[in-house]
């Protein structure tokens, strides 16, 4: 018999990515701790293509929010490649990065364009955060009351970056 040692709890997670769009360098420095934390590797969305999409059981996706809401620019290109791409039985979880001080009318609203593409491809979405945590006027990214995704303010509230990441880590691994 065993010589008396605990038994270790093991968590094996499907092959997760995170993919990122970032122009200032703060999203791909979130998504690479997400990714850190997860144990898994973090590419550019320029990178992201079908063959990584089909390699990938769980896909984490964020984009930085620019103009009026709008994805960061290599994002365009990754979108058209999620949508050609086979995402049924595929988790999703998605993360923002905005500013709800200088654009409160639109605070992350990039994530809402990969939500509605992943959608309408068949993934399953986890990782929806209360909107009632944050203050901002509007954003596209809120469907009844919840973010599609992760909210981060760096700009405004960097202090609270962290343990947001913390907290969305913890529900959404469970899923992967």
């Amino acid at each position: 018999m065993g010589g008396g040692k605990g038994v270790g709890l093991l968590i094996i997670m499907k092959k997760t990515i995170v993919v990122y769009g970032s122009s200032t360098g703060t999203c791909e420095g979130i998504a690479n701790e997400i990714a850190s934390k997860l144990g898994t590797e973090a590419i550019s969305v320029s990178d992201l293509s079908a063959d990584v999409v089909a390699e990938n059981e769980n896909l984490i996706l964020g984009t930085s929010t620019w103009g009026a809401g709008e994805v960061q620019d290599d994002w365009y290109d990754g979108i058209k490649v999620l949508k050609g791409s086979n995402l049924s039985g595929k988790t999703v979880a998605l993360f923002g990065c905005g500013d709800s001080s200088s654009y409160s009318d639109t605070f992350c609203g990039g994530m809402a364009e990969i939500y509605n593409a992943v959608k309408d491809g068949g993934a399953n979405i986890v990782g929806a955060v209360d909107a009632s945590e944050y203050t901002f006027d509007d954003s596209e990214a809120v469907i009844d009351g919840k973010f599609v995704g992760l909210a981060l303010d760096n700009d405004n509230e960097d202090d609270k970056t962290s343990g947001r990441i913390d907290a969305w880590i913890t529900s959404i691994t469970p899923a992967l």
